[in-house]
């Protein structure tokens, strides 16, 4: 057995003399599967070339399968993707598919899509049927939240928001749908709410008048549009306390959200969750109404009051 150490420090890869390889420094592995292929290319068996074919042929599928089954499309034998895996430095192939699917979704951007993503979903649905598929997506993502999001953070956009002047909302990719969802219901719970989403044309007029007194919810999926990032820094500039609601991929604000809700909406290759902050959105309004003193409550009141005048025929 032996192993070579690099000026940097981090051992590179050597091989006992049944031929397995040594692990690699985890710090060592380049982050792309290129690089990674290009700095193993003098270690890499005829099994291996046939392996690594058939990734980078089909990158969705090959993110989505477990390593005999993509041994099997390689036509070489059930174990020869573990040790591929292992050659190129990880402990083992689920987390050289984990490498694979973060290369798509962080650094390759296929995944962001739309043919993509609905490709990686069919994978998926392969086995146990597209409707079936979609709701075990769905019902993971939602178990998740009870670990990653508390009554705490629940609480924390409630008060804010019950502490504001006025509520302004903006949305990015989907969440622009649910930006607007929000927007109604604040608005009907009596509160003042400006949804900036579709007003792009408009937005140096309302944000002129954006004060330390106001409230900005961010909205956001997948990777921040320049618009948002540019509204979040004149929200900085004016002292304006910012929430975001977002999945793991639309994380990357700077600068910082004042509070920040990052939650999944479902692995690589499964249904992006719709549900998931739906619902964070939905208990802060909950735990908003149950904390305003009536507020909300008196203002919903008054709008069933107002819609059933307007739909009375006798006026």
């Amino acid at each position: 057995m032996f192993e070579s150490l690099s000026k940097s420090g981090s051992i590179d890869i050597g091989f006992q003399q049944q031929g397995e390889p040594i692990m690699k420094d985890v710090a060592a592995i380049p982050g792309k599967l290129s690089e990674l292929i290009t700095q193993n290319s003098a270690i890499l068996t005829e099994a291996d070339t046939r392996l690594l074919n058939v990734l980078v042929c089909d990158p969705i599928r090959a993110a989505m399968e477990n390593g005999k089954e993509v041994s099997a499309r390689a036509g070489v034998h059930p174990t020869s993707a573990v040790r591929l895996a292992r050659r190129l430095g990880f402990k083992g192939y689920p987390e050289f598919r984990a490498f694979l699917q973060t290369n798509l979704i962080e650094r390759g951007d296929d995944f962001q899509h739309a043919s993509a993503r609905m490709a990686a979903r069919l994978v998926q649905a392969e086995e146990n049927g597209l409707l079936a598929s979609l709701l075990d997506s769905e019902i993971a993502a939602l178990e998740q939240v009870r670990s990653s999001v508390s009554d705490e953070d629940i609480r924390g956009f409630s008060s804010s928001l019950r502490a504001s002047r006025r509520i302004f909302l903006f949305g990015n990719g989907h969440g622009v749908a649910l930006a607007s969802l929000i927007s109604r219901r604040l608005g009907r719970s009596g509160y003042e709410v400006e949804d900036l989403s579709c007003q792009t044309h408009e937005l140096p007029e309302r944000l002129a008048f954006m004060s330390s007194e106001d409230i900005l919810w961010l909205v956001c999926f997948r990777k921040p549009s320049p618009a948002l990032l540019r509204i979040r820094k004149i929200a900085k500039q004016k002292a304006v306390r910012t929430l975001a609601l977002t999945d793991l991929a639309g994380a990357r604000i700077d600068p910082a959200p004042d509070l920040h809700i990052a939650v999944s909406r479902g692995e690589a290759g499964q249904s992006q969750s719709l549900v998931v902050p739906m619902t964070i959105a939905n208990a802060v309004i909950l735990d908003l109404a149950g904390t305003d003193e009536g507020h909300s409550m008196r203002a919903l009141a008054d709008f069933k009051n107002l819609r059933a005048s307007l739909l009375d025929d006798s006026l």
